[in-house]
């Protein structure tokens, strides 16, 4: 299992900062988070930016934004953006991508239909997939339409940056999405009802299908998890994350969204290390 960690706030010289403790730490990533408004008295920073600043700040670790709403983005910028930072970072650059909270969206007019939302997801990832690979690529959807461009440079990684996407535990649709892409952050929809280790032993047969049918030689399909362990108790931490990593986990996602996450409270985590 790999282990990453989300900086919910801060500027960005003490986002980039913290990036750098994370690595020193001995975790796997660092993430900060894609929003436009939550409100006046919130603060936030461009994620493409920020995670600019992060990449500078570390040489190891892989960087990210948890997640990227894609209906609300133009799919041929965020191929520009996401081939550049994975060149900056040395092939260091993962893209978590879903529908997104609308609250995060602002009073700016973005489409809030989630039927719409999941179409445009699913013509975002054809195209940026079809631009990453540095040849000839044209797109007649329902959304978007282009003729042939070619898009240089090409992401460092071959084949373009990993996507990891958000799908919906017992919906065939959310979950065939993230089955073409490189990685499942599973949900269930609502916060009310957290994820069990058994619906992660669930989706092992699919997950198993998906990667024969990729072959050996293609990378681990990865399954992802976001949760927040306990400061000052490694053992309890572990404990915590141990019945995931059994039932198939590829990633743990440190994500202390909720208090205490003051920036002392984000420090003192992030040194005590992943929860292995």
């Amino acid at each position: 299992m790999q282990y990453g960690f989300v900086i919910p706030h801060g500027d960005v010289h003490t986002i980039a900062a913290l990036a750098g403790e994370i690595e020193a730490a001995g975790w796997d990533a660092a993430f900060y988070w894609d929003g436009i408004y939550v409100g006046p008295e919130s603060a936030v920073l461009d994620p493409w930016v920020t995670m600019a600043a992060m990449a500078l700040a570390t040489s190891r670790i892989r960087i990210g934004a948890i997640l990227s709403p894609l209906s609300r983005r133009r799919p041929w910028k965020v191929a520009r953006e996401t081939a550049t930072l994975d060149q900056l970072s040395h092939g260091r650059l993962i893209l978590p991508v879903g529908l997104g909270a609308v609250e995060s969206f602002g009073p700016f007019g973005e489409e809030a239909d989630r039927k719409v939302r999941a179409a445009l997801l699913d013509e975002a990832l054809a195209i940026l997939t079809g631009l990453w690979s540095g040849q000839p690529f044209s797109y007649q959807g329902q959304h978007y339409q282009f003729p042939a461009v070619t898009f240089l440079p090409t992401p460092a990684q071959p084949g373009g940056v990993p996507i990891w996407v958000v799908g919906k535990v017992g919906s065939k649709r959310s979950l065939g999405r993230a089955f073409r892409y490189q990685g499942l952050i599973p949900t269930t929809g609502t916060f009310e009802t957290p994820l069990t280790p058994q619906d992660l032993r669930d989706l092992a047969p699919a997950i198993a299908a998906v990667q024969q049918e990729r072959g050996d030689a293609a990378p681990p399909f990865d399954l992802i998890l976001e949760g927040q362990t306990p400061t000052g108790d490694p053992q309890a931490a572990a404990a915590q994350v141990r019945p995931f990593a059994e039932a198939g986990a590829t990633w743990w996602i440190e994500s202390p969204w909720s208090e205490p996450n003051a920036l002392a409270d984000l420090r003192a985590r992030i040194a005590q290390g992943p929860p292995r």
